[in-house]
Parts: structure tokens; sequence; C-alpha cells
């Protein structure tokens, strides 16, 4: 394992009367891809604006290769990369000058600029568009021009807040087979998403943060080997009312969830279940194997989040 490269250190941050951090600890290991997956409001986005040093913290710490964010000062902007939420590329410049401004930004020099710009544009399918308006762009090449900014300075560090949301599968993919390779050539990557199968893919480590605070934190299969071991069967009445978890034979099912009109039934051997249901013409089935997007409903619950993290500034 990595020496740990960031670390959070029991995170405090109030809006008025709301905690929006309530002591969050995660510690980064140099080079690994960590995402942090919770509900709409839950504190990713703060977390990601504390690492940014754009949001100050009421308490806790926040350290990178060993030192203080705010002893770090500017060196800490200098090497980090950020994919904010939503696209700010500038309208007014073209692709080109979109990256040439950020370059500057970080004090490059105009020689290491035109060199790390041919290299991005390559990197992230954008050859040929160096010219182009941002306007003239779809959405996903600017998704990946936002991304290819972000690594103009070779960030040490990449924060990515939903970094695919709103693609097109082909488009996502593309990002993440470039985020893998960043990955493999040294480059730590903190992620927020609300795609689990996302944080699947690409996370070496998953943190679920509900309320302010890290409910557990494993690799993908460790979550869901703790939590949600096995299998899971999907089981609905055809006539629409919700089946009744009382009618299955429990040693058949170590739990089941009523979900509207639907039983998830999950354990480690769930053959006899369909068995029992495969013949009967009143049900429907389902049967799939556990993931990450069960843990995350069975830990965060399944009631849906309107509110947003700055709601009580």
């Amino acid at each position: 394992m990595n020496p740990v490269f960031l670390e959070l250190r029991t995170l405090h941050k109030r809006y008025g009367t709301r905690e929006v951090l309530r002591g969050v600890d995660l510690a980064l290991a140099r080079g690994e891809c960590f995402a942090l997956v919770g509900p709409n409001g839950a504190g990713k986005s703060t977390a990601v604006r504390a690492i940014q040093g754009l949001t100050p913290m009421d308490d806790g710490e926040i350290r990178i290769g060993g030192r203080g964010l705010i002893e770090m000062g500017r060196t800490a902007r200098a090497i980090m990369g950020v994919v904010p939420q939503a696209d700010n590329l500038d309208p007014d410049f073209t692709v080109q000058e979109n990256l040439w401004i950020y370059g500057r930004y970080f004090g490059l020099s105009k020689p290491l600029i035109r060199q790390r710009s041919a290299e991005l544009l390559e990197f992230m399918a954008l050859g040929g568009h160096a010219g182009q308006p941002i306007h003239a762009l779809s959405g996903g090449m600017q998704r990946r021009l936002t991304i290819a900014r972000a690594l103009i300075n070779t960030p040490q560090l990449l924060l990515l807040d939903e970094p695919t949301t709103g693609l097109d599968p082909q488009a996502r993919h593309l990002i993440w087979q470039r985020l893998r390779e960043l990955r493999r050539q040294g480059t730590t990557l903190l992620l927020t998403t609300h795609y689990m199968d996302e944080a699947e893919r690409l996370a070496d480590r998953v943190g679920i943060i509900d309320h302010g605070r890290i409910l557990a934190e494993d690799s993908p299969r460790g979550l869901i080997s703790v939590y949600i071991p096995g299998g899971v069967v999907e089981l609905r009445r055809v006539d629409g009312e919700p089946p009744d978890p009382q009618n299955l034979h429990r040693q058949w099912v170590r739990a089941s969830e009523r979900v509207g009109d639907t039983l998830l039934c999950y354990g480690p051997d769930l053959s006899p279940l369909l068995a029992h249901f495969a013949e009967d013409p009143a049900y429907q089935w389902l049967q799939r194997p556990a993931s990450l997007e069960d843990v995350f409903l069975h830990l965060t619950g399944r009631d849906l989040r309107e509110e947003t993290e700055y709601a009580a500034r």
C-alpha cells in the first residue's frame, strides 16, 4: 500500500444551525482512486471544496503529502487539478485558448503549455478541435475539455465532482478509461458521483457519506460482502399488490425489504426461493448479483432527497 497522500482529519462545517460535516475522517494513499458517494446534501461537495481551500472548516485539518493545507497555501493549488460539477469553460475563447489561460494561471512556460495542450487534447480525444469555439462542442466534448484543463499542470491530486453526470454511455466509458490511465500513472483521484456503477468500476475504495458522517468505507466488493452478502431476487406480484414477506419461507431469505410493489430478497443461496416462485403465474421475479447500489440504499435509505448542502447558508 502506498503512503498516505491526502488526509481529512475530523472535519466539521456548520451553516447556521445545520452541521454539514460532522467529524469526517478520510485517508487516501498516493495513486489511489477514492469515490465519495452519498445522497444530495450529504456533505460530498463541501468536503471537496474544503480540500480546494474554498470553504473554511470550523474544526479539523486537511493534510496533503504530510503538510497542512493552510500551511501550504498556494503550493497546494499548484499540485491539484479540479473538475467542477458544472463545466465553467470560457465561451469567449477557443478550446486551445481555454487550456492556454489555465496554463498561464499555473505559471507554466509557453513551450510547456503548447506541449501539454497538444498531449491533453489527444488524450481526451479532442485532437483537431483546438481552434474551435466552445459553443461548437457537444456536451461530452466540453466535459472532456474541462478534464483536460484540470490536467494542464500535471496535478498530483485530481478532484472530480460528478465528472460524468449527463453524458452518454460512449462519453462516460471514454472518461472512465482516461481516469484509469491517470491512476496507473500515479495520480491520486478523489471523485464524487451519484452513479454507483461508476464508483464500482473506478474506485479502489468507496466512502459512503450521509448527514455529514462517513457511514462505511472499503473496497466496492468489501462493502457488498459485508452489507449485502450473496445475491438479490426482486419479487413482484402481477396484480401490482406488494408481496407479503410473511409468505416467504424464512430459511431461504437472510433479509428482505419492501420497496413499492417490489420485495427485495437477500441471501447467499436464493435458488429454493426461485424454485418456489418460478412456476407461480401470480409473480414476476428478477435474479441479480448484489451491487454497490444495494449497499448505498441499505445505509442511506430510499427517501428522495431534494435539498442541497448550501440551503442553510
